[in-house]
């Protein structure tokens, strides 16, 4: 109670700070932590969630919170390993590790949060991940996600998540099939071998013909982590590559005009979406 008392006077002041929050998971719900941005002022203002990595949390994250607190956005960055002394390591065999609904959790957790403040407008939330937070970024805004959360006995809040921002997401694969009930960007590399382009693309075509309203940028050339700065050019050895099963090392790089387009993208894309009158 005094974590969330102080995250949300710390909020109120406009300032940047440490808070925590319950996850939506039923019966056992995790407390989460997080860091909160805020703009000037007393609102409400629209709000994103933002979803780490599979390394956990970074300063490119912490850095994309103040980028978007800057442009009137309240940003909750969620730390859903550390609290759990999860490993960012990256390694999707660890057998005891967090269960895969726990992140989708999280996600709603943060929500319930955020829609609770009287700084932010509940009806504008929007979730934002990288890689492996892509795909729970993805998730809270996916019809059959949703529902299958509701079978498992998530408590879903009244108002979902009104968009979401995915930078090179794992999960387009088995999304292809599935359909996002809210706007989604999706900003690709077409050069990243972690998580392979043709995926998003699929997942794109597929959903768009089901009406879903679907935005893909793709960067020519461009690598996994693309819009971390300073990230120099390197193969990671320990992640095996999707399409190559059995073969280990992706490629990982900075690409400073991808970047900087995605920036564009994504203030474009918010513009649409949160600043506008609500749906």
């Amino acid at each position: 109670m005094m974590a969330l008392l102080l995250g949300s006077l710390m909020a109120s002041a406009g300032c940047s700070g440490p808070v925590a929050f319950q996850s939506a998971t039923p019966k056992d719900p995790a407390t989460v932590e997080g860091r909160l941005s805020k703009p000037d002022g007393a609102g409400p203002f629209p709000a994103l969630v933002l979803l780490h990595g599979c390394h956990g949390v970074s300063p490119q994250v912490q850095a994309w919170g103040r980028w978007l607190a800057e442009r009137g956005y309240v940003a909750l960055v969620v730390d859903s390993f550390g609290p759990r002394k999860e490993p960012g390591d990256c390694k999707a065999d660890d057998k005891d590790g967090m269960p895969a609904t726990a992140r989708f959790d999280d996600a709603i957790g943060a929500l319930t949060y955020l829609q609770a403040q009287p700084f932010v407008d509940p009806r504008r939330v929007a979730s934002f991940g990288w890689s492996q937070g892509g795909v729970f970024a993805m998730s809270v805004i996916n019809g059959p996600t949703l529902e299958r959360a509701r079978a498992r006995g998530v408590i879903l809040p009244a108002v979902g998540y009104a968009a979401a921002v995915a930078m090179y997401p794992g999960g387009c694969r088995d999304y292809a099939k599935e359909l996002v009930v809210k706007p989604l960007l999706l900003l690709i590399g077409g050069a990243d071998d972690w998580t392979p382009p043709a995926y998003c693309r699929e997942m794109a075509a597929s959903e768009k013909a089901k009406g879903a309203d679907v935005t893909l940028v793709e960067y020519a050339g461009a690598y996994h982590y693309f819009d971390v700065v300073g990230q120099r050019k390197e193969v990671l050895k320990q992640i095996e590559q999707p399409l190559n099963l059995g073969h280990y090392g992706v490629t990982v790089a900075y690409d400073p005009a991808a970047a900087a387009d995605a920036q564009r993208q994504v203030e474009a894309f918010l513009a649409r979406v949160l600043k506008a009158a609500p749906r």
